[in-house]
């Protein structure tokens, strides 16, 4: 029996196995978002990994550069996972979605930049490990 194949075995057996890692989201901030009328976006974002909910920012009132300083965590992420940011718009009757960003996670530390379907870019840095 050649040598090599236990090694390719346990090599395999290695890679099945799925690893839950501490998922950081932090550094959220929006550029040159869209105005209506003269009224300014009063923004915040949601944060969820999977199906899981990790929270919501703050409201940022009248501001198209806004910058939040909430950090979500979550222990049970892992790689593959669907980070999804949702930036939003309070208003009155109802709140506007302004653009979603989804980005598949990768062990490491990550800065993205996401284009937003309304106007606008939500920057945002990611570790999982």
């Amino acid at each position: 029996m050649d040598s090599s194949v236990p090694f390719v075995l346990m090599l395999l057996m290695c890679s099945s196995i799925i690893v839950e890692a501490q998922l950081k989201v932090y550094d959220l901030r929006a550029t040159d978002l869209p105005t209506v009328i003269l009224l300014t976006t009063d923004a915040y974002v949601t944060v969820s990994s999977g199906s899981t909910s990790l929270g919501k920012t703050s409201v940022r009132y009248n501001d198209p550069n806004p910058w939040w300083e909430e950090e979500f965590s979550y222990f049970y992420a892992e790689e593959n996972d669907m980070l999804t940011l949702e930036v939003w718009d309070v208003d009155l009757l109802f709140d506007d979605q302004l653009g979603v960003c989804r980005r598949e996670l990768k062990v490491g530390t990550y800065q993205h930049d996401c284009f937003l379907t309304k106007g606008g870019t939500l920057h945002y840095t990611y570790t999982l490990g």
